[in-house]
């Protein structure tokens, strides 16, 4: 699934109905049909937001791993907990679960932004906060130590 490009800033109301931008949803077009699986966000306090492609994706990459091997079935629970199925409504909504609105503490102002294989959605406070946690010089050698030498030709 092609993910939209950008950073879009929406309103969640008090029932957890998510409003997505016109221009967002242009972007994801037959995909919105389809639905989503929603997932507390593996190492910060967001959501991961898969189309049901992708889902199946991550769950044929688990399901290589042995199951016999305590550790790999508590990381299988763990991944697949608190994981939801989303449709949109009539209305272009997405209704988010109410236990995964107050686990990733959405309270109006959120931010959906795409990754390569999802999308996440972030309570505006908690993505400005995860984001000072790195300097824009620690990216900056990041980058350079990450990709610097790759030859992209």
């Amino acid at each position: 699934m092609d993910y939209p490009i950008g950073e879009y800033y929406c309103k969640l109301d008090a029932k957890g109905r998510l409003l997505l931008p016109s221009s967002f949803k242009e972007q994801l077009g037959d995909a919105l049909n389809e639905g989503f699986v929603l997932r507390p966000g593996l190492f910060e306090k967001c959501l991961d937001v898969y189309g049901k492609d992708d889902w199946r994706k991550l769950q044929e990459k688990l399901g290589r791993l042995n199951p016999f091997k305590k550790e790999n079935l508590m990381m299988m629970r763990r991944i697949n907990g608190g994981a939801r199925v989303v449709m949109m409504d009539g209305s272009g909504r997405l209704q988010i679960p109410k236990d995964l609105v107050e686990k990733c503490a959405m309270v109006k102002e959120v931010v959906i932004t795409s990754l390569p294989d999802r999308m996440q959605i972030w309570a505006k406070e908690q993505m400005d906060a995860s984001n000072a946690q790195m300097t824009d010089e620690e990216f900056s050698e990041l980058l350079e130590d990450r990709l610097g030498n790759i030859d992209f030709e």
